[in-house]
């Protein structure tokens, strides 16, 4: 920033920035998956609702800094970017320095509720091949294409839909109650798995999707603020939870030994459905717009889209199938501890 060199901003925060974001987001949830087997859903569900929640902090402060440095020969970006990097630095640096693997032999606390071991242990080339991460990761693609696609047009669609009877300030409220109703999903669903199982969990997020969906288009035309955010408010719930209890979906299909090395490869379809999700639903939108369709409507062939992008997804859930593979070794069931 301060040189003006866009070729730095592009490695510094895009490249640099990036690998950094994808250590300090994977390793802490490799290391929760082997000290709380018992309880992983739970755990992961915390930790990415986290991560999440980050974002909500991260962007005032950025906003209250650059004001702070802003001058007459500067609007404060470059000073800011130096004190939240010093600040990340600070706060992960400590942070790793508290990590530790479970020692050898380590146990579950007596009495808690005991997670299915996974059927077998892959190397992750081997893991990687198999058609039960394909599937995960056509899952993962479509939750997240449906759910980041319309939560990056949420403020606009509400003030398409309802501009005439909401404020200025309707579209950002709606954009804050999404996110936090994220961050509530991924604790909520993720805990969820622990008891259903992830197969189960994701079945139910896959078929609560699409009705939602579907129910928006109805929510318009009758004009109902109360429904239309309710269920927005829902889906939001549903991507997040999906995304949370991706990592323990993982790890009960290939164990925890790759868990971090295999999540880190299945967000490569997070990355695309960030980029193909809000790109679909403005060129729709867009699409609609040309042909003369109202505003009021000019999302709902976007909802029946992304319904049954939902829809491919149940399917592919309920083609996983626990692994079975000639090269795959056995894996011990957890021992529990005696009281």
């Amino acid at each position: 920033m301060h040189w003006h060199q866009i070729a730095l901003v592009y490695l510094g925060y895009g490249v640099l920035g990036g690998c950094g974001l994808g250590l300090g987001y994977l390793t802490p949830l490799a290391t929760l998956l082997t000290w709380f087997a018992d309880r992983r859903g739970l755990a992961t569900g915390l930790a990415i609702a986290g991560f999440g929640g980050g974002a909500i902090l991260g962007a005032p402060l950025a906003v209250s800094l650059m004001q702070r440095f802003a001058s007459p020969t500067s609007v404060g970006v470059a000073e800011t970017f130096l004190v939240l990097g010093a600040g990340s630095f600070l706060a992960m640096l400590g942070s790793a320095l508290l990590f530790r693997l479970p020692p050898p032999g380590w146990q579950a606390p007596a009495g808690a509720p005991s997670a299915p071991p996974p059927y077998v242990t892959l190397r992750v080339g081997e893991a990687v091949r198999t058609p039960q991460f394909a599937l995960l990761w056509c899952m993962l693609l479509l939750q997240v294409t449906a759910g980041i696609g319309v939560m990056s047009q949420a403020s606009a669609m509400l003030q398409e839909v309802f501009g005439g009877t909401l404020g200025a300030s309707a579209g950002a409220a709606f954009v804050m109650l999404l996110s936090l109703c994220n961050m509530g999903g991924r604790v909520f669903w993720a805990s969820l798995s622990d008891t259903l199982g992830c197969k189960q969990t994701f079945a139910v997020c896959f078929a609560m999707g699409p009705l939602l969906y579907a129910l928006v288009p109805w929510t318009s035309r009758v004009h109902s603020v109360g429904l239309f955010v309710s269920a927005f408010a829902v889906l939001m719930t549903l991507y997040g939870g999906a995304f949370a209890t991706m990592p323990v979906y993982l790890a009960e299909l290939f164990g925890t030994a790759h868990a971090g090395v295999l999540f880190g490869r299945l967000l490569t379809a997070h990355a695309a459905a960030a980029v193909a999700g809000p790109v679909l639903v403005n060129y729709l939108h867009e699409c609609q717009v040309a042909k003369g369709v109202p505003p009021t409507a000019a999302y709902s062939s976007t909802m029946y889209l992304m319904a049954g992008v939902l829809s491919v997804g149940f399917l592919c859930n309920g083609a996983v199938q626990p692994i079975c593979h000639p090269s795959a070794r056995p894996m011990s069931r957890v021992v529990r501890s005696q009281p």
